[in-house]
């Protein structure tokens, strides 16, 4: 099946799509839930053909020699989509982010100033090979009243085709145009994109770190999104050496190919004596490949030994380097050195040394006695999210309804001029909070 009609140019597929942004930009919270709601039917009544799509692309990249992370986010198996449409639902729940009063003041009498959330307009999604990716910025982009052309990577066409054809069929039956959501599936179809700043309001890439900046280096389209994923555990001399342990696997081992992972464990000089042959031990029945500095090779001498390029590696695999510091600034100074801004953890039962790395640490997620795993939109409760970003300015971390939504000024008087305001006898304004 064909998402984007043959002989229709990308620029008439973005007109398409921000005129029915424009639409879906004004209607209820009511409709939008039913389109939501839709959304969800649509993809269980479809799933026996999206889990067979997704078979079908997994064998086509395993024949193709796809890397072993990249192979493990392709696949979609009937848990991922059980938990991808019931992140939709959850979407639904979420309050609406449209339409929210933000300030409401009185300049002068009869002369009242409103700032108000409202939609971007169109986004553009640019993923490789996470096929329920679609599922969680479709019915995002539909809750916050935006348009959204997704490009999926050549990987996971079958799949998002299948998913998108499910959307499209569920949003027949609403107030949502199916225009609203358009699939795009070739490298071509990319670098088109990324030029049509007149009608696409901005760029979430998703994706490995070179992706991302190719991105970044070739539109002109605002773009949010992170380039790496380099995660850090640190276990304090004040660490609970059992929970340290069951912390430190799950961060690497839950999901090894996911952004939140951790890639380099720093370990206090003072506890790695007895902490790292237990971590080791668990690791190694997860057949993590451990990789140290010389002061780790000390007390683990079967490992193999790290090289300045495994500290800024995002491994996305079952690897993980491991070096020893003597001081909490040392760890610090490593993760804002090495680190990528994504989330860095501690692991102490000191809770004056967790604030300080809290204020020092500049990620857009520290935690506290918890995996780095956590960091996720469904888990935060956002419903899901449309990507993770890394950069200073907001939104930061997961982004999901709060991230897609900006907001317009409204002044409405009565003949008022700002000619009454200046000169001699100049009125004055009142900026009265109502």
């Amino acid at each position: 099946m064909t998402i984007v009609q043959v002989g229709s140019s990308l620029v008439e597929i973005a007109k398409q799509t921000r005129a029915s942004a424009s639409k879906l930009a004004i209607l209820s919270t009511e409709a939008k839930n039913q389109a939501i709601a839709a959304i969800a039917q649509a993809l269980e009544s479809s799933k026996e053909e999206i889990l067979q799509a997704n078979v079908a692309d997994c064998q086509a990249a395993a024949a193709a020699g796809i890397a072993k992370p990249l192979y493990k986010r392709l696949q979609l198996d009937e848990h991922k989509l059980r938990d991808a449409i019931a992140g939709v639902r959850d979407v639904g729940k979420l309050a609406d982010p449209i339409g929210k009063v933000q300030i409401h003041r009185e300049l002068d009498t009869g002369l009242i100033l409103k700032r108000i959330t409202c939609p971007l307009g169109v986004l553009g999604i640019i993923f490789e090979a996470r096929p329920e990716a679609a599922i969680q910025i479709v019915s995002l982009a539909i809750k916050s009243g935006n348009g959204v052309i997704l490009k999926c990577g050549k990987e996971a066409v079958s799949s998002c085709e299948a998913i998108v054809k499910a959307i499209k069929q569920g949003l027949s039956q609403t107030a949502v145009s199916p225009d609203t959501v358009q699939l795009l599936t070739t490298r071509e179809e990319t670098l088109e994109l990324l030029k049509l700043d007149k009608y696409v309001d901005l760029i979430i890439p998703r994706g490995s770190n070179s992706f991302v900046r190719f991105v970044q280096e070739n539109t002109r389209i605002p773009v949010l999104g992170h380039a790496d994923g380099i995660c850090h555990a640190y276990i304090d001399k004040a660490a609970d050496i059992n929970k340290a342990v069951e912390i430190t696997v799950d961060a690497k081992v839950q999901y090894a190919a996911a952004c939140n992972a951790i890639e380099t464990l720093l370990i206090h000089q003072s506890i790695a004596g007895e902490f790292l042959p237990k971590v080791a031990t668990a690791l190694a029945a997860s057949h993590v490949e451990l990789r140290g500095d010389k002061r780790t090779l000390e007390i683990l001498p079967e490992i193999v030994a790290a090289t300045e390029i495994d500290w800024e590696t995002e491994y996305s695999d079952l690897i993980l380097s491991i070096k020893i510091v003597d001081f909490l600034e040392d760890a610090i100074a490593h993760i804002n050195q090495y680190g990528s801004r994504h989330t860095d953890a501690i692991l102490t039962e000191d809770i004056a040394t967790a604030e300080a790395f809290f204020g020092l640490v500049n990620s857009a997620g520290v935690f506290h006695n918890c995996s780095t795993r956590f960091a996720d939109g469904f888990r935060y409760g956002f419903g899901a999210e449309v990507g993770i970003s890394t950069q200073q300015m907001p939104p930061r971390g997961p982004v999901g309804l709060e991230g897609l939504v900006t907001y317009k000024y409204q002044m409405t008087g009565d003949g008022h001029i700002v000619a009454s305001y200046t000169g001699a006898n100049a009125k004055a304004f009142i900026h009265r909070d109502m």
